[in-house]
């Protein structure tokens, strides 16, 4: 009997799963995926002096490392990457799902990014997340930045700590937060409540904020989804956040107000 057509599509991303692995460059990159046992490492390649600075980490992962003359450094990264010696293969990690990466924190706080792509913007805000204690940064299979050596970098570390999860389908997870009790607020910056107002006294209550990429901002339906649309206070009268930043701003506002 042949397999029906969404079976087959099925099977075949699980497979490209699998088989999908990231390579990760600089030292503080490196050296976090090297001192995270959940990562599962492939494959080190270091010059004499990243070996040295990383020798506690190397130690610690049990991996033996491939020595490479510097002008000779031959791991499959982007010319002009910043490697600083040091590249790592390694599998995607494995987060799990909304449930157990969103509930039980106190006052819980989450990221959904609807259609960020950039790298670097989504490593900025896995370092603003953990920094400011959100539970989850959540972005979508399709359409979203991936976990990437750009990313890493630029996330310093957070990578490994921050669970990153990517979803089908963005409005079905801001229905399922809201299940969960989640106020799920959208920004926009022509939206006429700001994130205190909107908050109020309910600081206690579980929080996910929704940005958007620079430019078009957030998709007609996430904006039906989400519970309101807020902004963020601006003193001027002019300009406008890249959304890293306002991940963080947002972040701390939804925190400490009420």
């Amino acid at each position: 009997m042949k397999k029906p057509k969404w079976v087959v599509e099925k099977e075949q991303a699980r497979k490209t799963a699998a088989a999908e692995t990231v390579w990760l460059f600089g030292l503080h990159a490196v050296r976090d995926a090297l001192m995270n046992p959940e990562r599962q490492k492939l494959r080190l390649i270091v010059t004499r002096n990243a070996r040295d600075k990383l020798a506690e980490a190397i130690a610690f992962a049990g991996i033996e490392g491939e020595m490479v003359d510097p002008r000779k450094f031959n791991a499959p990264i982007d010319l002009g990457s910043v490697h600083q010696g040091a590249a790592l293969e390694v599998k995607p990690l494995e987060w799990g799902g909304l449930v157990e990466n969103c509930i039980g924190r106190e006052h819980p706080r989450v990221i959904l990014l609807d259609r960020v792509t950039d790298p670097h913007n989504v490593g900025a805000i896995l370092r603003s997340a953990e920094v400011l204690g959100a539970s989850a940064v959540i972005g979508t299979r399709h359409h979203s930045a991936p976990e990437t050596g750009a990313l890493a970098k630029t996330a310093s570390g957070a990578l490994e700590r921050q669970p990153y999860l990517r979803v089908r389908n963005l409005a079905d997870a801001i229905v399922e937060l809201q299940g969960m009790g989640f106020l799920v607020l959208g920004l926009d910056g022509e939206a006429e409540d700001t994130i205190e107002a909107a908050i109020g006294g309910q600081r206690d209550r579980p929080v996910a904020l929704v940005l958007g990429a620079e430019g078009p901002g957030l998709r007609q339906k996430t904006k039906e989804t989400v519970d309101k649309l807020v902004k963020i206070d601006a003193a001027g009268g002019f300009g406008s956040l890249n959304v890293s930043n306002a991940a963080a701003i947002a972040l701390y506002a939804s925190r400490y107000t009420g």
